[in-house]
């Protein structure tokens, strides 16, 4: 087991020390066939496997992202932990309505986001996830600084920047760094950022632009 899942699962031991109990047993239920807000639903209710399903399906991509914020595994896996913890600590507090890995990214982004501002840290990674086993895995994890809807010429290119692109989105303002790596490395669309970060989409959009701008200003020497 990994240092993380360890972590992940100690996160679990601590919040199931004392769950809340339902009296109606569920001994049958294929937790893995359940999805998220049914998941979340008996969660609520203190169904142990519940919780357990949802903790395996969301560790590593919130650890991954916390750990692209903070650059330190360590304290990835710390705050990726203490997310997890009040998250399910206010699993009452989730609605349905929206998308659980919406819900569980935004508590972890905003914890996060509390830490780099007390800690002044400014660090990200470019490479892929730290649990990418294969290929095909760094390379869906790896931050392209690309967007789908932009040619790498209106953006910046990617591969061979390297640690200079790094150091570049390291200097970008907690909320653009956000914003930066949930639209480029999480792939999410625009108004499940705004979710996240609890924002109108319009201010996303405008935090988009203005780190792409400034990431285009900090690297405009490579292109000379």
């Amino acid at each position: 087991m990994s240092t993380q899942t360890a972590r992940s699962s100690d996160a679990g031991a601590r919040w199931l020390a004392a769950p809340r109990q339902d009296s109606r047993p569920l001994a049958s239920t294929d937790y893995a066939s359940l999805d998220d807000r049914k998941l979340a639903s008996l969660a609520a209710q203190g169904r142990e496997g519940a919780f357990r399903e949802l903790l395996a399906r969301y560790e590593r991509p919130v650890f991954s992202l916390v750990f692209r914020m903070v650059r330190d595994r360590t304290l990835a896996e710390d705050l990726a932990q203490e997310a997890f913890i009040r998250a399910f600590n206010a699993i009452d507090s989730y609605k349905p309505s929206y998308k659980f890995s919406n819900w569980i990214f935004k508590i972890a982004n905003n914890h996060t986001i509390d830490h780099l501002r007390k800690k002044k840290l400014d660090t990200v990674s470019i490479d892929g996830s730290p649990h990418a086993s294969t290929e095909d895995e760094v390379s869906r994890t790896s931050l392209t600084v690309e967007s789908t809807d932009e040619t790498p010429h209106e953006f910046v290119e990617h591969k061979e920047l390297g640690g200079q692109i790094e150091e570049a989105i390291g200097g970008l303002r907690e909320e653009y760094r956000t914003a930066i790596l949930l639209r480029h490395v999480e792939g999410y669309a625009y108004d499940e950022i705004a979710e996240i970060m609890e924002l109108p989409l319009g201010t996303v959009k405008t935090y988009l632009h203005r780190a792409r701008n400034q990431l285009k200003e900090e690297l405009a020497h490579l292109h000379a």
